[in-house]
């Protein structure tokens, strides 16, 4: 089964039900109260769709690498529940992860690590459908970084997936802070939303709380991304690099012999 390298039609689909769900506040509408619900139905259809569609693109190989991947980052949480002021090491193996096997493979690794390590901390809420969809986007992000072949490690790339790192942990921070930002900070006279609030005087308020409460704390998370790509990216890539070339088979078309008394030669599977 080859890897596919760029984002299938369900990932589109799943990721745009979730930008409804991140956009909602925006949209002039009042917000329900039931959108822990609505949330929590947005999440169990789009897994519902990926476990559907999964079988289709994931063998057996592929999917004991997604659960050993979310098993680490479950560890790695459980360790630092709240991170060191705001890094989490949790990142690293998405992106990597997504770097190497493509965006619906990242977005498996990232949905599935959050579900798994909140399930192992006990973090599972309404807020817990906002992380898996920003986990899973900050792993497909990174499997569009540099589409093309990726056997070899260099340091131009892994210097761009540093940034693609960096700048995915702001927006990881700002995606999540939607959930707080219409929920605990409901009706705040400058920086809070209200119901049936227009989208510019939306963004403007969201834009406040984001400078106040959260710029600081989410740039030690794209910095402690960036710092472990560059540290630790080059061998961890590596070692995945060589497991997707051994869980890939390519079907070689062999030349046919110039003896025409001679059989034509079969087709020849090999592993890349």
């Amino acid at each position: 089964m080859p890897v596919r390298r760029g984002a299938s039609p369900v990932l589109a689909l799943v990721s745009l039900a979730g930008l409804v769900l991140f956009a909602w506040p925006f949209l002039g509408l009042g917000l329900p109260d039931e959108v822990p619900s609505l949330a929590l139905a947005a999440a169990a259809a789009g897994v519902h769709l990926l476990v559907g569609y999964g079988p289709n693109r994931l063998d057996n190989r592929r999917l004991a690498l997604l659960a050993a991947i979310a098993a680490l980052d479950a560890g790695m949480r459980l360790a630092l529940v709240n991170g060191i002021a705001g890094f989490t090491p949790i990142f690293f193996l998405l992106l990597c992860a997504g770097y190497v096997f493509g965006p619906s493979f990242g977005f498996l690794a990232g949905s599935t690590a959050m579900l798994v390590s909140a399930l192992v901390t006990g973090g599972v809420g309404p807020w817990l459908p906002y992380e898996m969809f920003a986990a899973g986007w900050v792993g497909a992000a990174a499997g569009l970084v540099l589409g093309g072949r990726r056997d070899t490690v260099s340091w131009p790339r892994l210097v761009l997936l540093a940034t693609a790192g960096a700048a995915l942990g702001y927006a990881y921070g700002a995606a999540t802070d939607v959930y707080d930002w219409s929920i605990f900070y409901r009706g705040h006279p400058t920086l809070g939303w209200e119901p049936g609030m227009g989208a510019a005087e939306a963004l403007a308020r969201f834009g406040r709380f984001y400078l106040a409460t959260s710029l600081a704390w989410d740039t030690f998370r794209a910095v402690g991304n960036a710092a472990m790509v560059l540290a630790l990216g080059a061998p961890v890539l590596a070692a995945m690099s060589r497991f997707r070339a051994r869980f890939t088979l390519v079907i070689e078309e062999v030349e046919p012999r110039s003896d025409v008394s001679a059989p034509a030669a079969a087709p020849r599977a090999s592993r890349v």
